[in-house]
């Protein structure tokens, strides 16, 4: 009854009238708006690709058509040139395709793999046939809206080429987007102001109790903005101010709550530690941002749950034994790809007389620390190790010349020559943790030249065959007569590829073969060296690159080997902007890529 009565009002069918006529006439005028500029938005768009496609066509067929000198840039790098200075708009790929479907050029700079390739899209294979295409397509991955063209290159009637052009759109639809959403908030606003008013009108025609009654009402549900008119100062006019000064003392008090709820809210959604407050039963009543994250889990999935059960502590703790914990508990919370561990610590919260009336956990993500920590503690034990290992030797040796071993003519030379190999080993033991250092704090420095790495590695290759030609091991160097420079630290490198040859060589057996090979590509040079050793297990080739790592250590130590000359290797290879992998087969043999970029220079004689 009292729903119907309201309805019944004046002041109700006023202020919806206002609202209903404003919300209709915004409406009519926005759906018109919006559809003609989208159609416009479009319409722009196309035209737009089309006068860059036929200004672009015009000049791929010049380009294509006119008399090319052999001192001349190739015709790719023209076709790249004219990509980029007619066609640079954002979102957008186009490729210029010759008359046998290769790629002669792509505006997109991570795309360019694709240059000299086939192109297999059926709408290039239109355009060539002298068809025209200019459809709206959606992409399948992430569903985005593209206009596409693909226009023929003609000479004389006579199809030379294709230009193939992929547009995404969304940035229109992403403007009419945000269009919409200015008239849906210009509504609201509309609406707002339009309601306003009519509370206004209305006031103008009711009377002073009814003011009050809503004043009651509102106050009731927290709203203490509004205010009681006052008409008189009579019995109601004194109750009206009585009313106003109610709403200002709860209003402050209320708005006094208010700050502090949002302090403590702020307080804790830009912790960057995980925060959990329970009730004293031990269930979750608030979990901040962060919690969630370290977590993985929803608040308001987990709300009311126990928290050891969220810690993933309920098959060994209660939640009353957690108020008994002083010290941080360490949570594992790791899944097949990443590890994750996280620190719990527990405070209890206790009422002025004494019952506990809940418990605040405190989460700290300690994964680097832990990690950091453990591979302190490893580096430190592969040091003493190797450090260890020749230092007990260098002891043996020494107590036996000082026993009179000196003195012996077979003897003394032969230990004398075991402890200076020893030395050497722990001298170049520590040259390379000391190269390692300078790599981690960032102090290495590199002197880039232009280097032609094909005599480089033809160099490198001579040189191990003349030091193994009492092995008779057969080197096979399948390397480009030509020059291919590289900007590279020449030292540096020249480390690198000694290191993976030496270490071909050392597990190399007596009469094998040694391959030493160089590939170019469009951007990069791919050397790969392979031997015929006994080769890594598969379990092991991911590991080879970390520090102290050996597959045999025992066999690697009786070599010489420290387990960090591939991993310095890694890091100067990387520092180059390159990459270095491994391919191996158990007893077959071993391959090591390194893969780095290259520069097309003048002087190397080649072209790309």
């Amino acid at each position: 009854m009292k729903i119907i009565d309201f309805f019944k009002s004046i002041h109700v069918k006023m202020i919806f009238i206002f609202m209903l006529l404003i919300f209709i006439a915004i409406q009519v005028i926005g759906v018109i708006f919006t559809r003609e500029l989208e159609t416009q938005l479009e319409d722009n768009h196309f035209d737009m690709l089309k006068e860059r496609a036929d200004l672009l066509e015009y000049n791929v067929r010049q380009e294509m058509t006119r008399d090319r000198d052999s001192e001349e840039e190739p015709l790719e790098d023209d076709i790249q040139d004219l990509l980029q200075e007619f066609f640079s708009i954002e979102d957008s790929e186009v490729q210029v395709i010759g008359p046998n479907r290769e790629v002669l050029g792509t505006s997109d700079w991570g795309n360019q793999d694709i240059v000299g390739q086939q192109s297999t899209n059926v709408r290039v294979e239109r355009a060539l046939l002298g068809q025209e295409d200019s459809p709206m397509l959606r992409d399948l991955e992430t569903g985005d809206r593209i206009q596409v063209i693909a226009q023929p290159v003609d000479a004389d009637g006579e199809v030379i080429g294709a230009i193939y052009i992929e547009a995404s759109m969304e940035n229109i639809y992403q403007e009419m987007e945000e269009i919409n959403s200015i008239f849906v908030t210009s509504t609201v606003i509309a609406l707002v102001i339009t309601a306003v008013l009519g509370v206004l009108v209305s006031q103008t025609i009711t009377r002073p109790i009814v003011d009050m009654q809503k004043q009651a009402k509102v106050m009731g549900e927290g709203d203490f903005s509004r205010r009681v008119r006052v008409y008189g100062q009579d019995e109601i006019g004194q109750l009206a101010e009585s009313f106003n000064a109610l709403t200002l003392n709860l209003k402050d008090a209320h708005a006094n709550t208010e700050g502090e709820r949002k302090k403590l809210s702020s307080v804790l959604t830009h912790m960057t530690d995980g925060v959990i407050a329970t009730d004293e039963l031990g269930r979750i009543i608030l979990m901040n941002k962060r919690a969630e994250q370290l977590l993985r889990v929803d608040s308001h999935l987990v709300l009311g749950s126990s928290l050891p059960e969220v810690l993933r502590l309920s098959e060994t703790l209660s939640p009353s034994d957690l108020y008994d914990y002083d010290e941080a508990i360490l949570l594992d919370v790791s899944d097949d790809n990443h590890e994750f561990l996280i620190e719990a610590n527990f405070s209890v919260i206790r009422n002025e007389d004494g019952p506990v009336n809940g418990l605040i956990t405190v989460l700290h993500d300690v994964t680097e620390q832990e990690k950091i920590e453990r591979e302190r503690r490893e580096f430190v034990a592969n040091v003493s190790h190797e450090l260890r290992t020749p230092l007990t030797t260098m002891r043996s040796y020494l107590e036996a010349l000082e026993d009179g071993a000196l003195s012996d003519e077979q003897l003394g030379p032969r230990f004398l020559s075991v402890t200076q190999n020893e030395t050497e080993r722990m001298i170049r033991l520590v040259n390379d943790l000391l190269q390692l250092s300078k790599m981690d704090s960032d102090d290495l420095q590199l002197t880039f030249e232009f280097v032609d790495i094909s005599a480089h590695l033809r160099h490198i290759a001579e040189r191990f065959e003349m030091l193994t030609k009492d092995r008779n091991i057969d080197f096979v160097k399948n390397i480009p007569e030509h020059a291919v420079y590289v900007s590279m630290d020449k030292d540096k490198m020249t480390q690198v590829f000694d290191n993976i040859v030496s270490n071909a060589v050392k597990y190399s057996p007596d009469g094998g073969i040694i391959s030493v090979q160089m590939f170019t590509r469009s951007q990069v040079v791919d050397i790969e060296i392979t031997d015929q050793g006994v080769g890594i297990p598969k379990e092991s080739q991911e590991k080879i690159f970390d520090r102290f790592y050996r597959v045999d250590k025992a066999r690697a130590r009786n070599l010489g080997g420290s387990g960090l000359g591939l991993a310095i290797a890694k890091e100067l290879v990387q520092a180059h902007g390159g990459d270095i992998t491994v391919d191996s087969e158990w007893k077959k043999g071993t391959t090591i890529s390194v893969t780095l970029p290259y520069t097309v220079n003048e002087k190397a004689g080649v072209n790309e």
